[in-house]
This record gives C-alpha cells, structure tokens and sequence, in this order.
C-alpha cells in the first residue's frame, strides 16, 4: 500500500466511525471516498459496515466508476462520487451520509431545494464568510438509476458553481471538501442546520 493510499484510507475508515458514532451513517448505508490521484479515487465497496472499515473494504476506482480492482464492487453510487471529482479538480474527499435530519427533512420540503439563510453556522461552509447569506442546498428524487440521477444533477452543478452540497429526497446528504477534515466540517454544519430547520417547523404555530 503506498504511503498516499495509506493515509487516504485512515481518513475514511476514521471518518466512518466518527459518522456511525454521531448516527449519521447507521449499518451499511452511506459512502466516503478521497482523491488518489488526477485520475483515481479511493472508495467504500459496496456493502460494509461504515462504522467497522478496514483498508480491505476499500478499493480504487477510475473516473467513469470502473473498479481497478479485480473481486471488489464499489458501491452503487460510485458515478455520483467521480462526477464531483471531475467537476471541480481542488475536490479531495467526499461523503454521503443517511442522517434520520437529513432523511426526514428532504421529504417534508415539497419544493426542490432548500434555503439556510441567517444562521451563522453558515460560515462553517466553504467560500461562506457571513451569516448574512443565503445557502442553497438542492433536492433531487431518488431514483435507483444512478446515471439517470447523476444527469439530473450536473445541470445544477454547473450553474452552481458554488454548491457546498445536495440532498437526495428520502434518502441522505452529499458533500465535500478539499480535504477530508472539510468535507467533515460541512457534514457536521449541515447536520446543526438541519436539527434548526426541522425544530423551527415543529415550533411554528399551524
């Protein structure tokens, strides 16, 4: 295992027991991956315990979402990790967690995109310096078709260069970072914004 390898995978075994501690990432959902080089990623297979990682249940993968390594299958939504990579190249890490907020929020928002605006946790997210701002955060339906979904995000990504992440309705949150300890700093903002929005709609008088 090279040194770059070695390292990439501590920070995603790391961060998958930090995330199925905080109950963002519970059983087998969710998927992490890191920037190996221009070309490569390093990945969570399919089907493991996120809290439980070991180098073994990682593998590398090209910038389609092919596997480059013989007996290992990435997980199903491997093209959603590479898209971000090839979007944007200072991208190093990404994660995508299935938090009960994240879950319950995306289905109780009926438009297609969710705002975060005053609070100033905000600035906890990249490119974000004052809490007066607004942070959009889109919702796509989730569809079992990944390159179908993955379609249906990159319009967005494009005219958003500035996304800090997205949701999937139903299902879990992506983003990212240039680092990994990035990409965990926006998980846990978006988590704190989440717990807002949601206690705000339970207290406002119907």
């Amino acid at each position: 295992m090279t040194a770059t390898r070695e390292h990439l995978a501590r920070a995603i075994i790391d961060a998958g027991r930090f995330l199925y501690g905080r109950g963002w990432s519970p059983a087998t959902s969710s998927n992490y991956s890191a920037r190996l080089t221009s070309a490569e990623v390093l990945l969570t297979v399919s089907g493991k315990h996120k809290g439980q990682l070991t180098p073994d249940d990682l593998l590398a993968v090209d910038m389609d979402g092919n596997s480059l390594e013989e007996g290992k299958k990435p997980s199903a939504e491997t093209l959603l990790h590479a898209q971000l990579y090839r979007w944007k190249p200072e991208i190093g890490a990404v994660l995508h967690t299935h938090s009960v907020n994240a879950t319950v929020l995306s289905r109780l928002t009926l438009s297609d995109s969710l705002v975060f605006a005053d609070y100033e946790l905000q600035k906890a997210f990249s490119g974000v310096s004052t809490h007066e701002s607004q942070v959009l955060v889109p919702i796509f339906d989730n569809d079992q078709d990944i390159a179908r979904l993955a379609a249906r995000v990159q319009p967005w990504l494009d005219e958003h260069p500035d996304c800090v992440g997205y949701l999937i309705r139903g299902h879990g949150l992506y983003t990212w970072g240039e680092k990994m300890s990035d990409a965990l700093r926006q998980i846990e903002a978006f988590e704190f914004l989440f717990d807002c929005e949601l206690k705000m709609r339970a207290l406002q008088p119907r």
